[in-house]
């Protein structure tokens, strides 16, 4: 299982109550571009139409530009796979307040494309700051168990 993207802004802007494996639909080029790592999460989110998932924002440049049809958008939606129970217990959680959907990472399984996301409660700055100084406390520890040995 290779890791092909990650959110690096998720687990700190949110906080994940669920998280859940999604496939994508992608064309060709897109897939070879992905496998190259050319792949951007920051800014993406996954939206909810009708009874669909679509991840949105995401970026995903082109492979060989020479070769690309006119016109390709890079950041155009692109729809998630889930079971459709999945998808319909996703929306009666979003529809809380405050709840939302966020792509945490994009990796292989197998031969496929898959997209982790997850059920997010959106941090307040007085949270994040918690997380920030807990991260700082553990590396404190770290340093001085490693000194002491």
């Amino acid at each position: 299982m290779k890791t092909h993207a990650t959110n690096k802004r998720a687990h700190y802007d949110y906080e994940i109550l669920e998280k859940i494996e999604g496939g994508l639909v992608l064309k060709g080029y897109e897939v070879k571009s992905i496998k190259t790592g050319h792949l951007s999460l920051k800014g993406a989110f996954v939206t909810v139409k009708g009874n669909e998932l679509f991840l949105t924002n995401a970026s995903i440049p082109a492979y060989q530009p020479a070769n690309m049809p006119d016109n390709y958008d890079s950041t155009r939606p692109r729809k998630v796979l889930a079971r459709k129970s999945q998808i319909k217990s996703l929306i009666g959680k979003i529809s809380q307040k405050g709840l939302t959907l966020v792509p945490i990472k994009v990796y292989s399984k197998h031969s496929l494309i898959k997209l982790e996301f997850g059920v997010g409660k959106g941090k307040r700055k007085i949270d994040k700051r918690e997380s920030i100084k807990k991260r700082e406390d553990a590396i404190k520890m770290k340093r001085i168990l490693k000194d002491n040995k």
